[in-house]
């Protein structure tokens, strides 16, 4: 049996650019793409906590340092520069290796700046 599991995401960027003629995508800094594990190109879900959209688009690099979150194309029509955003990506694996699997998560706050990275997401407190 196989699973899709969370693989890593980037928690609460904030879009910079919303670009509607650009071809389609969401350009992220080239140094978050990497400490999350997102392959350019790599199928990514946002999740918009700001208007509550919810959409399938790629990665694709952004200069290193910038803190650029560019949301392109068609998508750009559900994400506006100041935008809260959640992008996830996730990955498919035997029950085995999600037994031993642990995610990227990296926590940013309202300037595109890690504040934290972490492999697991504590309980939910009733």
């Amino acid at each position: 049996m196989h699973l899709t599991l969370l693989k890593c995401k980037l928690h609460r960027a904030r879009v910079t650019h919303s670009e509607v003629d650009y071809e389609g995508s969401c350009a992220i800094d080239e140094e978050l793409l990497d400490l999350a594990g997102i392959r350019e190109y790599e199928q990514i879900q946002i999740y918009n906590v700001t208007n509550g959209e919810r959409f399938t688009t790629y990665a694709i690099r952004a200069e290193a340092g910038s803190r650029v979150f560019s949301v392109n194309g068609a998508a750009a029509h559900k994400a506006a520069p100041g935008d809260c955003i959640i992008i996830c990506a996730y990955a498919v694996m035997t029950e085995a290796e999600a037994d031993a699997f642990k995610p990227r998560l990296v926590y940013l706050n309202e300037h595109n700046r890690v504040i934290r990275t972490g492999d697991s997401i504590p309980a939910q407190a009733a």
